[in-house]
């Protein structure tokens, strides 16, 4: 079988080896498509721009159309063999969500192949009002009541999605113009099983509904299941102030409903002639249907560098200096760049920890949106090798990928490095070095030390040679030397172990201090407070145990300050806290955590002594 394979094998690789250049050397080319140019609101549509005849090029991270989201959500690279020629392409994979409804034409994006400029073609993408939205609007506006001067909407455009997922939300708001509506509360989005992120005021812009003009205000967030199961997500609420008119001379009393006609409000005199009335400003509730929404659990197949990340990402690493000596740091750089619950993303983790300390690493996010659904989580991790290494180890980041309903491992390309010097010998090994061999002793019987005693044993001496001339005197002055040796790089070892010990105690220290500071100043959001609060802990009783971080648990943290009773129970409740709020984002309508939360957090803190 080998035989018969072996020379297949060389031939193609000889093949695509003389068409590659081929394929190089042609004028690279690009073109985009839609995979369907109908659509509603808030159904997603996919775009792809594909660039064929080059291994890259600078594409937009988003497209700006009134009206569309448009943000890129991935990269992949494909070859394809045809009659023995291979042709190289690289896809780049766009999201569209449709705001509002319309024809809209996607215009031609610039793509940078080296020196060269590609320009994609013209796109149009027809987007229907969504049925259920038509439905829920043409009946507010017939109802005899103040929901003919507002109405709400909820758009979830997927009604599917899996637990930990971030799925973005629309919110429509209606409001007649003639009623000089004014917003009391903002929209909220009522349930549970899930949490929301901030909203975000996007566009307002008037528009028609069944010959009645409205001015819709829009709002966007995200949502992510806490838990599988069917629920309703909804409705949203929120509260406004209208202008409704009632006549001078009406002496009798009405109801609140009597404000508006029950054919239309507007046909009240007071719309027509205000001078001749006088007008009462009404508070009215706002409030939408909910929408039906089911949530699938993860597959159990989850790789162990998954910390929970679900969407679509890439990975990009770069180690700096790359020149050093054995226990000096070198600094690792990880981006991860994408679409997904940026929240649940952690530092990528090393396949194969041997011969490496490695140091608790440090995040910044940038996102390129309203709500933080795509962007680019940047992390920092300092390594010390132990010993000599020719590449960095293998950086490996795990995500759930909600479109192919999979897991997906990204690893960090291989990156050479130049560790100089070389690890000490280990004492024990020094010192059996600098133990001489034990002496064998036997009991010789007492020669007497007469010349006539030395002349009969004179067949027994050996030789007249200077002690210092020979092989067994040099000998026994190296067991020395090579024990005074392994004592010095024993040293110098041990002062390497405690110089790095040291560093790492005094980088663990100068965190716990940043992190206090930034709890005192209480300026952060419930999710980040608990997660630093919960981290100091971690830190102050890794500093105690003399351990990582990253082990401690709220149990061990408890057992390591001694705590019993309430003090334990408040220790477990903030490390559940932080799990819970790191989990799925903050909660629906909490920006800033509590004085009275803070202090109680401070207060337990503070007390935690070995």
């Amino acid at each position: 079988m080998y035989h018969s394979t072996f020379p297949i094998t060389i031939l193609l690789v000889a093949l695509i080896g003389f068409s590659a250049p081929s394929v190089l050397a042609d004028s690279p080319s690009v073109t985009a498509v839609l995979n369907s140019s109908e659509a509603v609101v808030g159904e997603t549509v996919q775009l792809q721009i594909r660039l064929t005849g080059a291994r890259g090029a600078d594409a937009p991270e988003n497209i700006a159309v009134d009206g569309l989201e448009i943000h890129r959500t991935g990269t992949s690279q494909h070859f394809e063999m045809n009659n023995f020629s291979v042709t190289s392409s690289v896809i780049y994979d766009y999201t569209i969500m449709p705001l509002k409804p319309g024809t809209f034409t996607i215009p031609p994006q610039m793509i940078r192949v080296g020196s060269n400029s590609l320009r994609t073609p013209t796109l149009r993408l027809n987007v229907a009002d969504s049925p259920a939205r038509s439905t829920r609007s043409s009946r507010d506006v017939q109802t005899g009541n103040a929901s003919k001067l507002v109405f709400a909407e909820l758009i979830v455009p997927k009604k599917t999605a899996f637990v930990g997922e971030i799925v973005p939300v629309g919110i429509r708001l209606g409001f007649d113009p003639r009623a000089h509506p004014k917003l009391i509360e903002g929209p909220e989005i009522v349930g549970q099983g899930f949490t929301a992120q901030k909203l975000q005021q996007s566009g307002q812009n008037l528009e028609t509904i069944d010959g009645r003009t409205y001015d819709i205000v829009t709002f966007k967030t995200a949502i992510a299941a806490a838990r599988a199961g069917k629920f309703e997500i909804g409705p949203v609420k929120a509260k406004a102030e209208v202008l409704a008119g009632r006549t001078r001379s009406s002496p009798r009393s009405r109801s609140p409903f009597d404000l508006f006609n029950l054919d239309d409000p507007f046909s009240d005199p007071f719309f027509s002639n205000p001078f001749g009335q006088f007008g009462e400003r009404r508070q009215v509730e706002i409030s939408s249907e909910p929408v039906a929404f089911e949530v699938k659990p993860l597959p159990q197949n989850a790789p162990p560098s998954f910390s929970g990340a679900i969407g679509n990402f890439t990975l990009t690493t770069d180690a700096k200096p790359n020149s050093v000596q054995v226990g000096d740091p070198i600094t690792v750089t990880s981006t991860i760049s994408g679409r997904g619950n940026f929240d649940r993303v952690n530092a990528p983790v090393i396949e194969d920890e041997h011969g490496w300390h490695k140091y608790p690493p440090s995040s910044k996010f940038k996102q390129d949106d309203d709500v933080g659904i795509s962007g680019t989580k940047t992390f920092e991790m300092v390594l010390s090798p132990n010993e000599r290494k020719e590449r960095m180890p293998v950086m490996a980041f795990s995500y759930f990928d909600p479109a192919k309903e999979e897991y997906v491992t990204l690893r960090s390309d291989p990156i050479a490095i130049t560790v100089q010097g070389g690890a000490a010998p280990a004492p024990s090994i020094a010192a059996q070095l600098a133990s001489p061999p034990p002496a064998t002793t036997s009991a010789a019987p007492a020669k007497p030390q007469d010349i006539l005693y030395q002349l009969t044993e004179r067949g027994r001496v050996q030789s007249f040679t200077p002690l210092y001339l020979r092989p067994i005197f040099w000998f026994a002055q190296l067991i020395p030397l090579l024990g005074l040796i392994g004592f010095v790089g024993w040293k110098i070892r041990q002062a390497k172990i405690d110089n790095r010990e040291a560093r790492r105690i005094a980088a663990l220290q100068h965190q716990t201090a940043e992190l206090m500071r930034k709890l005192h100043r209480g300026d952060a959001s419930p999710r980040e407070y608990y997660a630093e609060a919960s981290k100091v802990v971690r830190l102050k009783a890794a500093l105690a145990r003399n351990v990582d971080p990253n082990t401690i648990d709220a149990e061990t943290a408890a057992d390591t300050f001694g705590l019993n009773g309430d003090s334990r129970e408040r220790l477990r409740r903030l490390f559940e806290q932080s799990d819970e709020l790191q989990y799925s984002g903050t909660h629906n309508g909490s920006e800033k955590i509590s004085p009275e939360n803070r202090r109680d957090v401070l207060e337990l803190i503070k007390d935690l002594r070995v």
